[in-house]
């Protein structure tokens, strides 16, 4: 099989379908912290916006302009992030690194969604775009005051 066509392969219904369905798209008005990440590799950007209550996430909105695995990622993240605390948060970004560059176990619950996101590990210039959201929450966690 020719990497063009693992490369379309790895556009899957399902990646395909959580990009055009992200959750939580917008600016968040009064925000407690703000991230903005970009992918230099391919200049996917996702910024994201937080408010924290008693160490958890109570509300959240992203903005994303990234590839459809960026934006399948920020899907499956951005449904399930309301009430996670910093340890969930880093939970999630260790699991999914490992995942993309070690083969290890889906994220898991309530990211196991990521699952889907499992054949990109081939493609490593896709890992950085698939990790923005997950590794703008770490910075959003490890920024507070």
């Amino acid at each position: 099989m020719s990497a063009d066509s693992d490369l379309i392969n790895l556009y899957s219904g399902r990646i395909l379908a959580l990009a055009a369905d992200i959750p939580a798209l917008g600016k968040l008005e009064n925000a407690d912290i703000e991230v903005k990440k970009r992918s230099p590799l391919c200049g996917s950007t996702v910024t994201v916006g937080v408010k924290f209550s008693d160490g958890q996430i109570s509300d959240f909105r992203q903005d994303v302009k990234a590839c459809a695995l960026g934006q399948a990622a920020a899907s499956v993240i951005g449904g399930s992030v309301i009430g996670c605390n910093k340890t969930e948060i880093q939970m999630l970004q260790d699991e999914l690194t490992a995942m993309l560059k070690s083969d290890g176990p889906a994220p898991s619950a309530p990211f196991d969604g990521l699952e889907s996101l499992r054949p990109a590990k081939d493609f490593k210039n896709r890992h950085a775009s698939i990790l923005l959201v997950a590794s703008a929450l770490t910075e959003a966690f490890d920024s507070q005051k």
